[in-house]
């Protein structure tokens, strides 16, 4: 059943995000008086459709292949590769009739439709559910770092007070892009004294291999709320409300503490010290190969605070965040340029999406929340300038624009087929990644 929740999202999300962005050139195309003869959600491969109607003129239909999408706009060199059109003479209503102006908005106008899908959504979430988040101050015993954390130098126990010189409000600005980037400084308090942890360039790597879960989370005091049947925790007696307070010689208070613990005694029996009411109890517990022992922990609650906004003050907040998402991608994509993390890492297909993204539980407001985020992605993807891709086409406008006249028809057509060949190695490069990890993890 997740599994169908998970690719139940993913085709919802993909099928919002082609066919607005495929009508942003179809709505700029008949705005400028040229004619549209296919609209297409996913691509009819070798012909191949599962639905298809003609109105007014042009086709309208749905693939099988959900990779995309796309419009065919009459005389225009396109994946269509329609070379027999485009030796006829030009017609009034062809793309190729128009002016370079006009042919440009109508290339941007797909990017410009997910720029504006993405902050209108981010836009009706802060005005809907505004902005929650954990206040630093409350979070009281420090931090607890997983697997990443621990490499780059932090401690249980540390508490955060600054990123990159500024004091640190909300805890959720740990995991931002400002920190998650790399080149930053995390500034703790340790025993009393401050001290600088610094972030490196490609952390994004490791963050990549475990989990932002295992950068940092707040540290905090926990007790048995439910134990596994048949586990080992149920067979050497512990219920629930029962507080683990000791592992053999050790003192537990803290969450991460009990797991520490018990990864270093994994295989083995340990004495359990547990507090039941106004007594302490020794358990004897199996602890499992993975280094646990068959119990779900209630967390003690840490504040959370809700910032609500009006209709019109959501708006610069709900912009800032969608723009934010496009910004931090482009640095993103900036370091896998400059090899500051690996390619394998930093991209991810629609099988990844999915899994990671998307997940097995239908949350709508998470689910607006990935598809405003993927919103932006996309936009940011159409605008390289790879030839097929519309920043491609806009590229080659604005030359023609520089120079005054077009590029020949012919020097287009291998533009095309390169630009073909560049995005079915990256399309085979992701898919085969996204396999991989989904094999390996």
């Amino acid at each position: 059943m997740d599994v169908l929740v998970m690719i139940g999202q993913l085709l919802l999300g993909l099928s919002i995000l082609i066919v607005l962005h495929e009508l942003g050139h179809f709505w700029a195309a008949r705005a400028f008086g040229i004619k549209v003869e296919k609209f297409y959600l996913f691509f009819d491969a070798w012909g191949v459709k599962l639905f298809s109607i003609k109105y007014k003129g042009c086709e309208y239909g749905i693939g099988w292949l959900p990779l995309g999408g796309y419009v065919k706009i009459a005389g225009m060199i396109d994946e269509s590769m329609d070379t027999e059109q485009m030796q006829a003479e030009p017609q009034p209503w062809e793309f190729r009739s128009k002016p370079a102006w006009q042919r440009l908005i109508v290339m941007l106008g797909g990017v410009t439709v997910n720029i504006i899908l993405g902050i209108f959504i981010f836009w009706m979430l802060t005005f809907k559910y505004g902005e929650s988040y954990i206040p630093n101050s409350a979070v009281k015993y420090g931090i607890a770092p997983g697997v990443v954390g621990k490499e780059i130098g932090l401690q249980a126990g540390d508490k955060v007070v600054e990123v990159n010189g500024k004091p640190l409000v909300k805890f959720s600005e740990l995991t931002s892009s400002e920190v998650l980037l790399g080149n930053s400084v995390i500034t703790v308090v340790r025993d009393g004294q401050e001290k600088d942890i610094a972030v490196p360039a490609d952390i994004l790597n490791t963050v990549a291999d475990y989990g932002i879960q295992e950068f940092v989370t707040p540290r905090i005091k926990f007790a048995v709320d439910s134990v596994v049947a048949g586990s080992n925790a149920a067979k050497a007696g512990l219920i629930r409300g029962d507080q683990i307070v000791q592992i053999n010689d050790q003192p537990v208070v803290f969450f991460d503490e009990l797991q520490d613990v018990l990864d270093k005694n994994q295989g083995k029996s340990v004495e359990a010290s547990v507090k039941r009411g106004n007594e302490t109890l020794k358990l004897a517990v199996n602890v499992t190969a993975e280094g646990t022992i068959g119990f779900a922990p209630k967390f003690e609650e840490i504040k959370v605070e809700t910032e609500e906004y009006g209709l019109f003050e959501a708006l610069p907040i709900g912009a800032a965040r969608a723009w934010g998402s496009l910004v931090d991608n482009a640095k993103g994509l900036g370091k896998v340029v400059n090899g500051d993390v690996k390619a394998n890492k930093a991209f991810s297909g629609p099988v990844e999406i999915a899994r990671k993204l998307y997940g097995g539980t239908w949350d709508w407001i998470k689910f607006w929340s990935i598809t405003g985020l993927l919103s932006m992605a996309l936009a940011l993807m159409n605008l390289l300038p790879i030839p097929a891709l519309d920043g491609g086409h806009a590229v080659f406008l604005i030359v023609e624009m520089v120079k005054g006249k077009p590029l020949s028809d012919k020097f287009m057509e291998r533009a095309q087929l390169v630009g073909f060949v560049i995005l079915a190695a990256l399309m085979v490069f992701v898919l085969g990644n996204d396999i991989f990890k989904a094999f390996t993890k």
